[in-house]
């Protein structure tokens, strides 16, 4: 594996040629792509030139140690911090996801549970506001559908990032939550104190860089506008500003009311198209490459249940990793990291173990 080293040493050598030159930056688009995988080649060189130092550290050692006993003492502690840098360097060859850098739009929709559902529809809300909070992001809301009771029945956000290293960015982390989340509490409605098992839908999709990435034909789009509603139906505009488009060759559907504007709300509608639509030429890749290159946490089944909140035991529970913990308040707070580690870590090691056996 470490023979592709070679090459990756040599792209990073012509990126940072291609980065210091002034007219790649006249193209904002190719600039932003060069930065980033220029970024995450960084890593890759940094994690060479320490395993190659931690080479060179332990050969010291154990050529000193046939004269002096001392250093046949630092051998082990050696050998161990050379394991660690060859295991750094092996995760980080592992074949990228192409969309760790980009942001993205995530919809939260209201399941099984009627009002409850809506309710915890809005808690995940909060909830990866706030994780975005504690990673330096930016969230904007693009359309909601609130319920009479409060919460969601549907609602729609971007989730965006500075940041030129792929691994840091927004799709990086929130790709693997996608799928059912299941909930186990009390409702507010509920008179006398049953728990019960509502479940909310999170979909996520990496959001296109430029218009220009996804080709979409005007004669291939039924555009309708009306009135927007609010909760119970109620009309809460005069005029028909909302609007909803159909992609006619893939059946995608994109409605959105936030806006006063007709003009806002298509462009709103039009930036989630392009995300469903880049996502489904995702899915179509991935159903075709290997069993290494395919994720073995994001299933592209939307109707997996991937999580459990169980209130009553302050537990929140991972299906597909295992993972599981009693600090479902402070998760509800925002703290994702270790749930979403978990899934990134059991991603490498599934991916780790189709190579060898390729």
């Amino acid at each position: 594996m470490f023979e592709s080293v070679k090459g990756l040493l040599a792209e990073h050598g012509a990126l940072q040629e291609a980065l210091a030159d002034p007219a790649l930056h006249a193209d904002a688009a190719r600039a932003k792509k060069v930065n980033r995988r220029y970024a995450e080649l960084s890593r890759i060189v940094a994690a060479n030139s320490a395993w190659h130092e931690a080479q060179d550290d332990l050969a010291a050692a154990r050529e000193l140690a046939k004269e002096d006993d001392a250093f046949a003492e630092e051998v082990p502690a050696l050998e161990e911090s050379l394991a660690q840098a060859q295991e750094k360097l092996r995760r980080l060859l592992i074949p990228r996801d192409p969309d760790d850098g980009r942001d993205v739009i995530m919809e939260i929709k209201g399941g099984e549970g009627g009002a409850e559902s809506a309710l915890f529809a809005g808690d995940l809300l909060r909830m990866y506001m706030q994780y975005a909070q504690s990673k330096g992001w930016k969230v904007e809301l693009l359309d909601q559908n609130e319920s009479d009771l409060g919460g969601y029945k549907d609602v729609q956000v971007a989730i965006k990032s500075n940041a030129t290293d792929p691994s840091q960015g927004v799709w990086a982390h929130l790709k693997y939550e996608g799928g059912v989340h299941r909930v186990q509490r009390v409702p507010v409605t509920e008179t006398q104190g049953r728990i019960h098992t509502s479940t909310t839908g999170v979909l996520v999709f990496p959001e296109v860089d430029e218009p220009e990435e996804v080709e979409i034909n005007q004669n291939d789009l039924k555009i309708d506008v009306y009135r927007s509603s609010g909760p119970g139906g109620q009309s809460v505009n005069t005029t028909d500003s909302a609007v909803r488009i159909t992609h006619l060759p893939t059946g995608i559907v994109v409605s959105m009311q936030n806006e006063k504007s007709q003009l806002q709300n298509r462009e709103a509608a039009m930036r989630v198209l392009r995300a469903r639509i880049l996502a489904r030429q995702q899915e179509e890749l991935d159903a075709a490459a290997s069993d290494a290159r395919k994720s073995q946490i994001r299933s592209m089944d939307r109707s997996e249940r991937i999580r459990t909140y169980n209130f009553p035991e302050n537990r929140i529970a991972d299906h597909r990793t295992g993972y599981k913990a009693y600090n479902l308040d402070q998760v509800m707070n925002g703290a994702l990291e270790p749930i979403i580690e978990s899934a990134i870590q059991a991603d490498e090691e599934a991916q780790l173990a189709g190579l060898a056996e390729g």
